[in-house]
């Protein structure tokens, strides 16, 4: 005689009955799905985010609103920002997602500067008003093809990882929208004779042709990534900080036409530091050579 608390074991062919009954209920095993995890695709999706941005400002420089196309090329050079980072940090870093960001990159800061400077004052400059614009995308596509293949270069020397080799992408977005920031500070102001000094094709011109060779060029530019700061400037750096972000918030456009003057005039000083620190490792290294084994 059994007690009630046994518990009769399942025989093999009641189990097989049971699992046929669930089936016709509709109620199957559940499968593993197979693929990449969502914290993966986050980056890839900030980045599809920013060629969108980018596209749309296309669009809007089409339709001669000047404003949001500014807007949505200064939302993609943030997110292309914030996508390299978030990618490391949540370790969803992929030989897809990096060549996803340059064709993004290529597009954003390549195309779109230039079609908004064709729209903003190049489009009835005549015949050859197209050829800086061609200039300046083909540059582009230059600096980032070349920053592609100086990834897999690990021969380069240790201070050099701290710059960059030309104006990057995002800052020669900047540079070359120069006279859109300034045509729009001058409408807000209602200064009408900056406003047509920013609207000569001749201006755009020279800054697409300016720029484009910056990004071509040699010159080593500080990349900030790995730029340490003193102690004595932390300080005075996060003040100013916030003043700029009050600057933004009150006069966006004469905000960002002074960050390119200020970026311009901070070329040469990188430059000075990367030589400095050239010299100080090829003295380093001549010091060790010449020590007796």
């Amino acid at each position: 005689m059994t007690t009630p608390s046994t518990v009769e074991p399942i025989r093999p062919a009641k189990r097989r009955r049971i699992r046929r009954r669930l089936r016709r209920m509709g109620r199957n095993p559940r499968t593993r799905v197979r693929g990449p995890s969502f914290n993966r695709l986050i980056p890839n999706i900030m980045t599809m985010l920013g060629l969108c941005a980018g596209l749309s400002g296309m669009r809007f420089a089409l339709e001669h609103q000047f404003e949001p196309a500014a807007v949505a090329l200064l939302i993609a050079a943030c997110i292309d920002g914030l996508d390299g980072r978030i990618a490391r940090l949540l370790k969803g870093a992929t030989r897809f997602g990096a060549e996803f960001d340059s064709l993004s990159d290529f597009v954003c800061f390549g195309v779109a500067p230039s079609f908004v400077l064709l729209m903003w004052s190049l489009e009835h400059a005549g015949r050859y008003a197209f050829v800086p614009c061609i200039l300046f995308t083909v540059c582009m596509a230059l600096r980032l093809a070349r920053f592609n293949a100086s990834l897999d270069d690990d021969d380069k020397p240790e201070y050099s990882y701290s710059f960059f080799t030309g104006v990057p992408a995002p800052a020669g977005a900047g540079l070359v929208l120069f006279p859109v920031f300034l045509g729009l500070e001058a409408d807000r102001l209602h200064a009408g004779g900056l406003a047509a000094f920013a609207r000569l094709p001749i201006v755009s011109a020279v800054c697409l042709i300016f720029t484009g060779l910056l990004l071509v060029s040699t010159l080593p530019v500080w990349s900030f990534k790995n730029f340490k700061v003193p102690a004595r400037y932390v300080l005075p750096l996060m003040l100013g900080t916030g003043l700029y972000a009050a600057l933004m918030v009150a006069d966006p456009w004469g905000a960002l036409a002074g960050a390119g003057l200020l970026y311009i005039a901070i070329l040469p000083f990188s430059r000075r530091s990367y030589h400095r620190l050239k010299q100080a490792a090829e003295e380093m290294s001549e010091t060790v050579e010449e020590e007796p084994a």
